[in-house]
């Protein structure tokens, strides 16, 4: 089976012109290689993925006929990311909400005259 049309089965991705984007951009790799979308994977293959700022590591069990629900996703492959990747991908969304809030847009004349102050009052103080 072609390796986008195998990340589509298992929901990685929703479309498979997205997993085939994602093979084009270098995201996809197998056995440490990366791969075209038309790529055959076969049984026992590892597949690293780099999707959301997570690398993703998955080794293929069996190969799907057809896309499936996603309760039986795990029947066709097993998931050995790492725990840390998705805790250091909690500390970064922490990190981007720690400077402005989502939705807020731009700084306004005022923020910035207050960054401009603080930034002032810091350059005092050393």
């Amino acid at each position: 089976m072609r390796i986008d049309k195998y990340l589509w089965c298992i929901r990685m991705y929703k479309t498979r012109n997205q997993a085939s984007v994602a093979c084009k951009k270098g995201h996809i790799r197998v056995l440490n290689a990366i791969v075209k979308p038309s790529k055959d994977i076969f049984i026992n293959d590892e597949i690293n993925i780099r999707k959301n700022q997570i690398n993703y590591s998955l080794i293929v069990l069996d190969i799907p006929k057809n896309r499936m629900a996603a309760k039986l996703v795990d029947l066709y492959r097993k998931d050995t990311t790492p725990k840390e990747a998705f805790e250091k991908f909690e500390m970064l969304k922490f990190a981007k909400e720690h400077y402005r809030k989502k939705g807020t847009g731009r700084p306004t004349k005022k923020d910035r005259r207050d960054i401009e102050l603080y930034n002032e009052l810091e350059e005092e103080d050393l």
